[in-house]
């Protein structure tokens, strides 16, 4: 599956359970995260690339990490900077930390983004 089909999947998922299943309409949805009314349907059917900071909206309203909206990924825990960055967040005050976290993924949602991030739509291409 490729990034924006995911991307589009999840921003359905989380409209579609949203408040427990109930969903939320794609109009209510554009009031919520202010963008034209069609602009969640072309969102989900890939039409037009949410830019980064409309995925950090929709994570806003539903509450959930910006990196939702990207492909889970493995990463390794034995790599030393890895863990040294864990010893030096345990230290860290709570509003720190959440400050951090939501630096952190926006750092890494704008590199999985990066240059696919433009709000123009998609072309497909007819084969004659």
């Amino acid at each position: 599956m490729e990034l924006l089909d995911y991307v589009a999947a999840q921003i359905k998922n989380l409209r579609m359970t949203y408040r427990g299943g109930d969903g939320i309409s794609q109009e209510a949805l554009a009031r919520e995260v202010k963008v034209a009314a069609n602009t969640i349907s072309r969102w989900e059917t890939c039409t037009y690339r949410p830019s980064l900071e409309d995925l950090e909206r929709l994570a806003r309203f539903f509450e959930v990490s910006i990196t939702t909206f990207f492909p889970p990924e493995t990463q390794g825990m034995e790599d030393e900077n890895w863990l040294s960055l864990l010893r030096t967040v345990k230290q860290l005050h709570p509003d720190d930390l959440e400050e951090l976290r939501k630096y952190a993924e926006f750092r890494k949602a704008r590199r999985v983004y990066e240059g696919k991030n433009k709000a123009g739509p998609r072309r497909k291409t007819t084969h004659k």
